[in-house]
């Protein structure tokens, strides 16, 4: 008679095992990955803290819990998705990054971006460096007119604010009103040239969310929302994300 077969078992509860099945798309099968490195490839964040998107996935699914929830790599990589699009087995690798930076203690994620999203949160204009509604439309305001009076091919140019019923809402990254003002001004030339119906919002205008980067649900939700808000309320049916 041949010898009983051994049978290997893993008791290790894995955390990411489990997610990593979960966002598996419908017929997908993990063991199927051949560890190709096409997610690595295009990942801008590859070789930082030694890490990269096919190292991290593998760790993972071999239920290297600690060592995923401890990385620092996470915080690095940008959520750009470039691995899911080029991913054979199309697994949302980006998905597993937000999970291991929800395991993190809200104090201890980085400072960068945790006060980048608390500073967001202290007014309606959702800017990260804290510009209020009255600042941002003083800036816009003071620029527009600077370049009608310099440049009068576009002395017709608008950059309006809270403009009801624009087509387009569109935000605005929120460093450039505060230190590069002048950097507004090409794509409001772009839009003054296309003919286009657009409006900035007085609530909301800031376009980059360090809440979504940071991994804070309710906060993410928050400047969200204040945004689409106020698109609703100006009656705006298209909003363009500059971020």
């Amino acid at each position: 008679m041949g010898e009983k077969p051994i049978r290997l078992e893993n008791n290790k509860k894995s955390i990411f095992m489990d997610k990593v099945k979960e966002i598996l798309p419908e017929g997908g099968n993990l063991n199927l990955c051949l560890t190709c490195g096409a997610c690595s490839s295009g990942c801008p964040a590859t070789g930082l803290e030694d890490m990269d998107p096919r190292k991290f996935l593998r760790m993972a699914a071999l239920g290297m819990d600690e060592e995923i929830l401890s990385t620092n790599w996470v915080w690095m990589c940008s959520m750009c998705q470039r691995c899911i699009y080029v991913c054979p087995m199309k697994i949302d690798i980006p998905q597993l990054v937000y999970n291991a930076r929800t395991t993190w203690p809200r104090e201890e994620r980085p400072k960068g971006i945790l006060g980048s999203c608390d500073m967001a949160l202290r007014n309606d204009s959702t800017s990260a460096m804290g510009a209020t509604p009255e600042d941002f439309q003083f800036v816009v305001e003071d620029v527009l007119e600077e370049y009608q009076e310099a440049q009068p091919e576009f002395a017709d140019m608008q950059a309006p604010i809270d403009k009801e019923g624009a087509e387009f809402f569109l935000n605005q990254n929120s460093r450039e009103p505060v230190t590069e003002p002048d950097e507004l001004v090409p794509l409001w030339k772009i839009l003054h040239l296309a003919g286009a119906n657009w409006t900035y919002g007085s609530k909301g205008w800031a376009g980059e969310n360090y809440c979504m980067f940071l991994a804070d649900n309710d906060s993410w939700e928050h400047i969200t929302r204040t945004s689409a808000k106020q698109a609703d309320h100006l009656g705006c049916t298209t909003f363009l994300n500059t971020e």
